[in-house]
This record gives structure tokens, sequence and C-alpha cells, in this order.
């Protein structure tokens, strides 16, 4: 029986907190990073585009409530430029145990959407992952062929 696929290391932002999300995860077996564990006492004034560069330049898949990040073009494009592969707690009004929660039953969805290299963004909801974003594909001209 072929192994399963290592799961992700995450990175947890600041708009899910530093501890009861990030504990959840841990508790559910995952290796998560927070932005207070990366960037120090830099954490409060880094840049959405300097953490999510960083997210992609890592391969750790991003954990965020801040929703706007897909409508804001610098940070969209940090997003594509890094192929970061980004997952939002859109719903508003959530207790941070009922983000965690949130996240921790939807693990299996997000690792199996995850193995796809990004960039993207889907927004998590209570049982059921939603596509967001991901930039236009290119086309390669290799489309049919007319025939003469």
């Amino acid at each position: 029986m072929p192994d399963s696929p290592k799961p992700p290391e995450y990175l947890v932002d600041r708009s899910l907190g530093k501890r009861v999300v990030p504990q959840a995860l841990r508790g559910a077996g995952r290796i998560v990073h927070t932005l207070a564990e990366v960037f120090g006492s830099r954490e409060e004034s880094v840049t959405d585009e300097e953490w999510i560069a960083r997210a992609g330049a890592e391969g750790w898949v991003v954990l965020t409530k801040d929703k706007r990040i897909r409508t804001k073009q610098a940070e969209r494009e940090v997003v594509r430029r890094h192929r970061v592969r980004l997952f939002c707690v859109t719903k508003g009004g959530l207790t941070g145990d009922d983000q965690a929660q949130r996240l921790v039953d939807n693990l299996a969805r997000i690792e199996r959407v995850a193995r796809r290299p990004g960039p993207y963004i889907y927004a998590v909801h209570e049982r059921r992952l939603e596509q967001l974003w991901s930039p236009p594909r290119k086309r390669t001209g290799r489309g049919r062929r007319r025939r003469r």
C-alpha cells in the first residue's frame, strides 16, 4: 500500500490569532508556523506581501481570515508570483475555538486541494471549500488544429 502524502506545513496569519488555531492544528498533528514565530518582534509590522512571499518561498500552506487578500491587487500578485496555496475562513463572528474547529474539520479537504501547486485562494466553509480565485490559465497553443 503506498504511503499517503506527507501533510503540508502551515503558516497561520495573525488574523487567526497566535494560540487557539495554531494549538488546534498542532493537536491534529500538523506542523504550524505563526507570524510571531517566523518574524519575532516584527510580527505586527510585517506587510501582507512580505509574509505571503515567505510562505510561498517555504512552500507553506497559508491559513487566514483576511478574505480581502483576493481583492487587493498587490497581495494577489504576491500569491500568484510565489504560487501560494491560501485558505481563508470567510465567516465573520466566529470565536477562535470555532475557527480552529472549522479548519480542523476541513483538514482532509484542505490537504487534498493543497496537493496541487498554487497559486489559488479557497474559502473554508463549515463543511466544504470554495475556490475564490486562481489566475487565468495561459493558452499553450496546443488546441485543436483545423483540418485542411
